[in-house]
């Protein structure tokens, strides 16, 4: 169970080292690409927000990684849940703002990965 947990999160993470890179380095380049709906002259002026936006992001993802390389099964559980946390609250409050799309991107993938997570903290305990 801790292997599809530490999979899942692993994967939580990549992605948003991916989104933190978009953000942070492909804003005014792909940006236009993939949020169609945002006016192509506002990626310009838009990128350092995004670029801001883009190091949080990086933040959940460098959390989620650390706690892949935490011994203490407890521990790994508590700091994995955090930010697993964070990254669906931050999937819900963007869903309710921007789109629904970012609570199956973000939320559900995260959701997903704290509840095998606990499982294999609680086999382990």
């Amino acid at each position: 169970m801790y292997r599809i947990a530490a999979i899942l999160i692993g994967l939580v993470a990549l992605l948003h080292f991916y989104i933190a890179w978009f953000e942070m380095f492909a804003w005014t380049t792909r940006g236009p690409q993939v949020f169609s709906s945002f006016p192509v002259e506002l990626f310009e002026p838009t990128k350092a927000m995004a670029a801001n936006q883009g190091l949080y992001n990086s933040f959940l993802a460098i959390g989620l990684t650390w706690s892949l390389f935490i011994k203490d099964p407890e521990w790994r559980f508590k700091v994995a849940a955090c930010f697993l946390l964070f990254v669906m609250v931050a999937g819900i409050f963007g869903a309710a703002t921007v789109s629904q799309r970012i609570f199956f991107v973000q939320a559900v993938p995260a959701a997903i990965a704290l509840l095998f997570a606990y499982l294999a903290y609680r086999k382990a305990a």
